[in-house]
């Protein structure tokens, strides 16, 4: 499929409201329908991270493929990862539609579809038996209703071992009523109190990352940050959506609520990402997600202390060949700057990102 043909279908997709059409790319790449690129692997690219091999650096974040439909699909795209989810204990419809809205003139979304899944069983009948062609995650969330949120993602762990090779407690998104009051010092202690012994009463141990929000204060990511490496979690992922409206303040649908997602979001995300890596040390692995949209953005993330990315916006409007068209950019960075290593350009930026303040 050329970008070209892409861009035709595109705008046949935009006519349609946003969550049909996003159901619509989910039911043509589980049925096989799509480009099959070649995928440009270079040993460059690949890394290592919480014990982990990843052929490349590039990840589908959580939320495009919520319940396990997609995933081979999105690895014949070139995607190193693919994270799914969030998945729940039992299903739930979610936040009633509308509930996703593009604001293409800033390349962003705006959703609160409120952790609408099928449920553990569903899901894991999904997984269970495949070989994906990657790193696969499970990220994890509560139910709506749940009177026990942290037992909620204790479940998770022991439900999706057998399929995961990482796990991702999403306490950050905006969309489920009093989720985000879990990344407070006192409720992340319980958090990963309960989880990490989970874990490890599992016959694989497999690492547990952390997903928050931008919308935090220093003193906010300096608990996270002493909690993170206290309790060694394996990583954390940064950032989820915002809640601020500040880069897109009067564009059309920018006064929905629920989070932003997209280009708005690369900077400030950016700088949270820089101040955890300038807290935790060199050696916890931090993914970086928030605006990603080429190989120059995606560099970005890791220069201000990324060890892997994920997309998720960028590629409603990127495209199906944007994950090529990145791994291709970052093999042009290497080429040119002459790594031996991608990973050679991380913390390269932390320094002075850090340095910026939270607006």
């Amino acid at each position: 499929m050329s970008d070209a043909f892409y861009d035709f279908g595109k705008d046949l997709l935009f006519a349609l409201p946003t969550e049909q059409a996003h159901n619509l790319a989910i039911r043509a790449l589980s049925s096989g329908y799509g480009p099959r690129p070649d995928i440009p692997y270079d040993s460059r690219l690949s890394s290592t991270v919480a014990g982990l091999k990843f052929s490349n650096p590039l990840g589908m974040a959580a939320g495009f493929d919520k319940n396990a439909r997609a995933v081979p699909g999105l690895f014949r795209l070139g995607f190193g990862a693919v994270e799914i989810g969030s998945v729940t204990p039992k299903a739930q419809e979610g936040n009633p539609a509308p509930r996703l809205y593009r604001l293409p003139g800033h390349r962003a979304i705006i959703n609160r579809m409120g952790f609408n899944n099928e449920g553990h069983a569903e899901v894991l009948s999904r997984l269970r038996g495949k070989s994906p062609k990657g790193i696969l995650g499970v990220n994890i969330g509560a139910n709506k209703d749940s009177e026990d949120r942290i037992g909620d993602y204790v479940t998770g762990i022991k439900v999706f071992n057998e399929v995961a090779d990482y796990f991702t407690a999403n306490i950050s998104s905006p969309n489920t009523p009093g989720l985000r009051s879990l990344q407070t010092r006192q409720s992340l202690k319980e958090l990963f109190e309960r989880i990490l012994e989970e874990r490890d009463r599992q016959p694989v141990r497999r690492p547990v990352f952390l997903k928050i929000a931008p919308d935090l204060a220093e003193d906010e990511i300096d608990a996270i940050a002493e909690e993170s490496v206290a309790r060694e979690i394996d990583g954390i992922v940064i950032s989820n959506t915002t809640l601020s409206r500040r880069e897109v303040e009067g564009a059309r649908n920018a006064g929905q609520a629920g989070g932003l997602s997209g280009r708005p979001v690369f900077l400030r995300s950016t700088i949270v990402l820089a101040k955890m890596r300038a807290r935790v040390g060199p050696d916890m692995p931090l993914i970086g997600v928030g605006g990603i949209e080429s190989a120059e953005t995606a560099a970005e993330k890791m220069r201000a202390g990324a060890d892997l990315i994920q997309i998720y916006t960028g590629f409603i409007y990127g495209g199906p060949m944007l994950p090529v068209r990145i791994l291709d950019g970052l093999k042009e960075i290497c080429e040119r700057e002459g790594l031996e290593s991608l990973s050679a350009i991380r913390d390269t930026k932390t320094a002075g990102y850090a340095a910026r303040p939270l607006e």
